[in-house]
């Protein structure tokens, strides 16, 4: 098989007939004139990643390539036969501030046109998946996801319709994520505010793939298990500030006001103005604020003791075995603590590295099977695999607190323990 597959005529129509496949399809139709003209090289593999290298997210971004690096470095820069190269992209402008369709669509199709490139390591935002998915798919190029959660990209039933088969018009599956998706987070999330005794929540969101998704999750499992819904509202995240929706959310008296959104889409500030307005119920956010700019941005006190955070799996500062030798690497590289998603960028490199190792060519559906037939990963997070969907066997969800100006570990949830209720198996 060469590096490109094509889709049987009939898979090919059939995305073609997809409205988010009908605008790529051109792009199928002009991939062998244009690789044509590029051959590849027999001795080099390109591993990519598209994150938002510019803007808001940059520092969660820095975490995740300088994981992706290290996991690479420590390859010494080969895998199999092959050298490595990497290359990273950027998937935001400075006009934008944050990742934007065009530029993610850009960098798929860079990647997809460079037959040396065997992996595509992103993205950050749930939003931006939805755009290079179909486009990777049509190539079978390897995706693995250090941070989309969204429930729709691979799970079947419970995000939008047609999801997750729009993202696929082959039918195939190369897709992955090192990282547990919101079903996990958000109904576990819920749970957890009802054993601290919390009564009514107040939801708000971002209104975003991943913040949106995530907060109605939470929305339903509370209204599941009876924790009173006081309001579900969506802001304006470019809004410079919030005081008259936070003076609406303190006359509704809530225990506590949930945000589904990022330290990018205004959670800092959000919190900020929660406090100014005196309201005193605790505040929760999921891990897409789980980053010290999320902190530094609310300002510190007015976090203290009252913002928890979830986060799919344990903190760095909680790894064990081959996490707790990759956190120490770190600080020694670096001189400091990694973010939480530094892991994750790692462990998703580790599972390119190792789909091409297990797969001995350069082929890219052969280097996609070998990553989604991976069930036993001894990796920085723990042992976990991939199943039938592409996404991390790994159930473990974490909660952590503001203190002293930081986050600190508080509990470990374990979706194993409470998944039948919670429909979560």
């Amino acid at each position: 098989m060469t590096w490109f597959d094509p889709p049987r005529t009939g898979a090919l129509h059939s995305a073609v007939m997809n409205p988010t496949a009908r605008l790529i399809a051109p792009l199928f139709a002009c991939l062998l004139l244009v690789t044509a003209c590029r051959p590849a090289d027999p001795g080099l593999v390109k591993i990519v990643s598209s994150l938002p290298r510019t803007g808001s997210a940059k520092q969660q971004t820095d975490a995740i390539v300088r994981g992706l690096r290290m996991a690479i470095e420590e390859a010494e820069g080969k895998v199999g036969p092959f050298r490595v190269e990497y290359l990273d992209l950027d998937d935001a402008t400075a006009a934008a501030g944050q990742w934007t369709s065009e530029a993610e669509a850009a960098n798929a199709r860079r990647a997809l046109q460079d037959p040396d490139v065997v992996a595509y390591i992103g993205t950050y935002n749930s939003g931006a998946a939805k755009v290079s998915m179909p486009i990777l798919n049509l190539g079978d190029l390897l995706m693995v996801s250090p941070a989309n959660t969204a429930v729709g990209l691979t799970k079947p039933g419970l995000g939008e319709p047609g999801e997750p088969n729009v993202y696929r018009p082959t039918g195939r599956l190369n897709y992955t994520r090192v990282v547990p998706a919101d079903d996990l987070q958000g109904p576990l999330s819920a749970d957890w505010a009802q054993e601290r005794g919390v009564k009514k929540v107040y939801i708000l969101d971002d209104s975003e793939v991943y913040g949106k998704g995530i907060a109605d999750l939470f929305d339903e499992r509370c209204r599941e298990i009876g924790i009173e819904v006081l309001g579900h509202d969506s802001i304006d995240a470019k809004a410079q500030e919030f005081k008259s929706l936070m003076a609406s959310v303190k006359a509704a008296g809530p225990d506590l006001v949930y945000f589904g959104g990022t330290t990018q889409s205004k959670g800092g500030q959000l919190a900020k103005d929660m406090v100014s307005a005196g309201i005193t119920a605790l505040l929760m956010v999921p891990d897409g604020c789980r980053e010290q700019v999320f902190i530094d941005s609310a300002g510190a006190a007015n976090l203290e003791g009252r913002c928890f955070v979830t986060f799919g799996g344990l903190p760095p500062e909680k790894l064990t075995g081959k996490g707790s030798e990759f956190v120490e690497r770190y600080k020694k590289k670096f001189g400091e603590l990694p973010e939480a998603y530094a892991v994750y960028g790692y462990e998703a490199a580790c599972v390119a590295l190792q789909a091409i190792r297990d797969a001995g060519v350069k082929d890219r559906r052969g280097i996609s099977d070998a990553a989604l037939a991976i069930k036993d990963f001894d990796g920085a997070l723990g042992r976990w695999g991939f199943d039938e969907n592409g996404d991390t066997t790994m159930r473990t969800l974490t909660v952590s607190v503001v203190k002293n100006g930081k986050f600190e570990f508080e509990e470990v949830l374990d979706a194993n323990a409470v998944g039948d209720e919670a429909g979560l198996r």
